[in-house]
């Protein structure tokens, strides 16, 4: 009787919950999804209206450049593994070898949009445009859609950079980054196989 009302005199220490998903990634899924949802109804409307051509591309439209995008495509992918190599050198408590990872995917994603610029410009020349044909239409609204989406998470991986020297550098942020970057690089080979070469 005596150990158990010691024992229960003695103060109780609160429980410290660890979270087990950071709110930062959690609230990057919960968009991502959103953006999933997106990205399934332009889908779903490019396959449609397709559906509905019995030529496709329509004739007279240029042609994408079907080889060029291919081998732009490894860049992100590319900076997807970076990135990814990059969180596991942070989580080895390397964060010199974790930011010049990330540099080098920074430099793949930068690499990756300056070739898409390079291939609208083209194609504009070559008489593709929004209002050119629902082909035309198509293509900048979802590939526009993807570029934007990554310009955005670029600049996201570039602020995350710039901090990583920095006491204020956390790792949650990072990884809520990861989330959304995973996202835009995963999504591309979708559109790369319904857009270009279907």
């Amino acid at each position: 009787m005596t150990t158990v009302a010691a024992s229960s005199s003695d103060p109780i220490e609160p429980r410290v919950r660890r979270k087990l998903v950071p709110s930062s990634v959690l609230g990057m899924i919960m968009f991502v999804m959103s953006e999933m949802m997106f990205f399934g109804a332009l889908i779903s409307a490019f396959l449609i209206v397709k559906s509905g051509n019995i030529m496709w591309p329509p004739p007279g439209q240029p042609r994408l450049p079907i080889g060029l995008t291919a081998v732009n495509t490894l860049f992100l992918v590319g900076s997807g593994v970076l990135v990814y190599l990059s969180n596991k050198s942070l989580s080895r408590g390397d964060k010199l070898g974790a930011k010049k990872l990330l540099g080098y995917a920074i430099l793949c994603a930068l690499i990756f949009l300056g070739i898409q610029g390079y291939e609208w410009v083209n194609m504009l020349q070559h008489g593709l445009t929004m209002t050119s044909s629902t082909y035309g239409s198509f293509f900048f609204m979802i590939i526009g859609c993807h570029g934007l989406h990554v310009l955005g998470a670029l600049l996201f991986l570039i602020s995350v950079y710039r901090k990583f020297s920095k006491e204020a550098f956390k790792p949650e942020s990072y990884w809520g980054g990861q989330v959304f970057w995973y996202f835009v690089v995963g999504v591309w080979p979708v559109l790369y196989v319904l857009v270009y070469l279907s």
